[in-house]
């Protein structure tokens, strides 16, 4: 069973850091695209960034210059460093990826996968 494990989500005050991590698992033969997206309270689920397997990245303009995606690919996880927080970047935070999988039962597969989310509070 391959999944999507999120960690790193709190309560920050406005203009402080925090670090999400996504952790990929299971009969993994290689990873697409991975990205983060967001849910507000009321508001649709919207995208935060994206990064290719070859670490080409794609930011939403909302968070341009505040926050960095990165990726690990030997350990199959992503990252997005979220600097200079402000109250509007409330919202709980989705990983997803485009996951490659192998098994000998059925050979190669592909999921497009969804994290649990992982809750981000900014305190004004």
């Amino acid at each position: 069973q391959v999944q999507l494990v999120e960690s790193g989500g709190g309560l920050v005050q406005a203009g402080g850091s925090l670090r999400l991590s996504c952790a990929a698992s299971g009969s993994i033969f290689s990873i697409n695209a991975m990205g983060w997206y967001r849910q507000a309270p009321g508001k649709q689920r919207e995208l935060v960034a994206n990064i290719t397997i070859g670490g080409s990245t794609n930011y939403a303009d909302f968070v341009k210059g505040r926050f960095t995606i990165s990726r690990d690919n030997a350990k199959n996880t992503v990252y997005l460093q979220m600097n200079s927080l402000k109250p509007e970047d409330t919202a709980v935070y989705y990983c997803n990826a485009g996951i490659y999988t192998i098994t000998t039962s059925t050979g190669y597969g592909y999921l497009e996968l969804w994290g649990q989310g992982t809750l981000v509070t900014v305190s004004s």
